[in-house]
């Protein structure tokens, strides 16, 4: 039976790293946080502390300061890991870097303690295979930033338990994420996946004169998006033929045959159609553009968070 509370060490204080510590902090989990860079450790308690207080205005934590009080530093991987229940290592995104941090983890931390990696794209198998430990590491992959979009993608490999599946999903259901399990090893995962047919038809049709950036946005977050924010494709198509989801695929297949059949491919990603899609963004991405836009999305994702919190399926 998973813990109803316990000790969370977070490797890498960087957004992810910092999200992932108000995750288990504001569920009542004592945190310990390090980080290689010193300056980016040093600056990740008071980071904390002003995104509990947002998060406190849109009431997704009920007390800040004990929150904050939870998640203390640590000087080195060793201390940060001393009788946690859970890793959660967010280094750099390179093969090399996750088995010499995966290594080092492995060596350290009690037989009993979970080691889950935050990698978007990497599949456990590639950096666990040598280790002693290996049937207790596995893939946790959020979606940014995950204290405000719960999904958490469990991912193991051949050899990871299936005991070590299921108290990871335990805990992150009991610290309020939303855990799916990929039953199996896939680059991507799932939701890299999906993201990524849309995002290279977004390409495409961009970059082909077909629509401008901005209005191909406003297709998705004021069309597609409101649905997609409380129903899946499936619960959606079940929804758009009077007999579901049969009636639905017996309609329209034949049409997304054809779609299919002419699907985006690599050379979107790559000049000319990339400069094209480039040229059509009419934004500059200055350092204040990006700190104003991420600071509305937070709040915007807050809101929602809260709304759909209020919510019964």
């Amino acid at each position: 039976m998973t813990e109803k509370t316990g000790i969370a060490a977070i490797v890498g204080a960087g957004l992810i790293g910092r999200a992932w510590a108000m995750v288990f902090a504001r569920a009542g989990w004592t945190v310990r946080l390090t980080d290689p860079h010193t300056a980016t450790l040093q600056a990740a308690p008071s980071l904390i502390r002003d995104e509990l207080q947002t998060l406190a205005r849109h009431g997704l934590v009920a007390d800040p300061q004990a929150a904050a009080a939870r998640v203390s530093v640590a000087a080195s991987v060793g201390e940060a890991i001393e009788g946690a229940d859970l890793v959660q290592e967010n280094g750099p995104e390179t093969v090399d870097a996750k088995l010499a941090i995966f290594s080092e983890l492995d060596r350290l931390a009690a037989p009993d303690t979970l080691l889950v990696s935050s990698t978007s794209a990497i599949v456990a198998s590639r950096f666990t295979e040598g280790l002693a430990g290996r049937a207790r590491c596995l893939i946790g992959h959020p979606v940014n930033p995950p204290h405000l979009v719960p999904l958490v993608e469990l991912c193991g490999a051949p050899w990871t338990s299936p005991e070590a599946i299921d108290r990871a999903r335990e805990i992150y259901r009991a610290v309020g994420q939303v855990p799916i399990t990929v039953k199996r090893e896939i680059n991507g995962f799932i939701l890299n996946r999906l993201q990524g047919a849309l995002l290279a038809e977004a390409f495409r049709l961009v970059g082909e004169g077909y629509v401008s950036a901005e209005d191909l946005d406003h297709t998705v977050k004021d069309g597609l998006g409101l649905r997609w924010s409380f129903l899946g494709p499936f619960e959606t198509i079940e929804l758009n033929a009077p007999g579901g989801i049969p009636d639905y695929c017996a309609r329209y297949t034949g049409f997304y045959k054809e779609l299919a059949a002419s699907a985006a491919g690599p050379e979107v990603y790559q000049s000319p159609n990339v400069d094209q899609v480039i040229a059509a963004w009419p934004h500059q991405a200055t350092p204040e553009r990006i700190a104003t836009l991420t600071q509305r999305r937070n709040e915007r994702l807050a809101a929602l968070a809260a709304h759909k919190s209020r919510q019964k399926d």
